[in-house]
């Protein structure tokens, strides 16, 4: 469905129904005829409620939009015009969004529906094309894979995260834009810095864990806290392992340390076997079993 075919869809069922009848009161106790009738706004204890936020409402479900969530998450939208939001959402659709899209992406990131196109979203589209040479037909496999690059300054987000992982050696544009854009939208100070530094803070050189980020980019979107702390621990403590094979297998944090560090890791050593971590953890459950009765049954013929 075309932007203006939808905004007409949306527009027309509420006039048809809102324009029938002058008098508010009787509109909204009488017996609902419509999606937008039907929505908690139009009970009789929410008669003041405009009928341009009503409708405002039926485009937002219409798209597939939690309406509740996306203005609590962006208050502007209760005063944001209708004709504002169909200039976005056409915009949207120029650049090669689905209306099918609009669902996940608007409910993910609902501050889109109330940018300035001008200052905002034609600068992020720009930074897409001239800075990641993607091409237009891609805009939306891009946009699709992390929404937020669209409420991104680019002067005061995109620019300075580019700039920052190619320092560090980030030279594969094709993959920050179609694999790994979520680094473009972390904070360089507050998440992509303290996270390099608390990998040299575990005793590797810098180089060492700068190496690690450019081999295992999903770092930079774990979780000090809740993912490096623990792991470590567990990897340190339980496992007894070295820096040496974290530095040559980073993804060991990608794992799950329930579902999968700690039960393969206590099966090897109930079995006194022995396996390196892209073994350990890697193979598939086949695989796993393989090779610990391959080298359960060597440990047995060397006794």
């Amino acid at each position: 469905m075309s932007a203006t075919a939808f905004y007409c869809c949306f527009s027309s069922c509420s006039s048809d129904h809102l324009s029938n009848n002058n008098n508010n009161n009787n509109l909204l106790s009488s017996k609902p005829k419509t999606l937008l009738h039907k929505h908690p706004l139009y009970q009789p204890t929410h008669k003041n409620i405009s009928h341009q936020f009503k409708e405002k409402i039926l485009s937002l479900e219409i798209m597939g939009v939690d309406s509740g969530r996306a203005l609590s998450q962006n208050p502007s939208l209760h005063t944001a015009p209708l004709h504002s939001i169909h200039s976005i959402i056409t915009f949207l659709q120029s650049k090669g969004i689905h209306q099918k899209d609009l669902g996940r992406i608007i409910g993910m990131c609902p501050n889109i529906l109330t940018s300035d196109i001008k200052s905002h979203l034609i600068p992020v589209f720009t930074f897409l094309s001239s800075d990641l040479n993607v091409p237009d037909n891609d805009f939306r496999k891009v946009i699709n894979k992390c929404p937020r690059l669209l409420i991104s300054s680019v002067p005061d987000q995109l620019k300075p995260a580019l700039f920052y992982l190619q320092r560090l050696g980030f030279r594969d544009l094709h993959s920050l834009a179609y694999q790994d854009p979520i680094l473009l939208v972390s904070s360089v100070e507050n998440t992509l810095i303290p996270k390099l530094n608390y990998l040299v803070s575990l005793g590797f050189s810098r180089t060492d864990a700068v190496g690690m980020v450019l081999r295992c980019p999903g770092l930079f979107t774990f979780s000090i806290d809740n993912n490096f702390k623990p792991k470590f621990h567990y990897f340190a403590n339980e496992m007894e392992g070295k820096l040496e094979e974290l530095k040559e297998f980073p993804q060991y944090f990608s794992f799950s340390l329930e579902n999968r560090i700690k039960p393969r890791h206590m099966e090897a050593v109930r079995r006194g076997v022995h396996l390196p971590l892209p073994f350990l953890l890697k193979t598939s459950d086949e695989e796993f079993w393989e090779l610990i009765k391959l080298q359960g049954d060597g440990r047995r013929r060397t006794r």
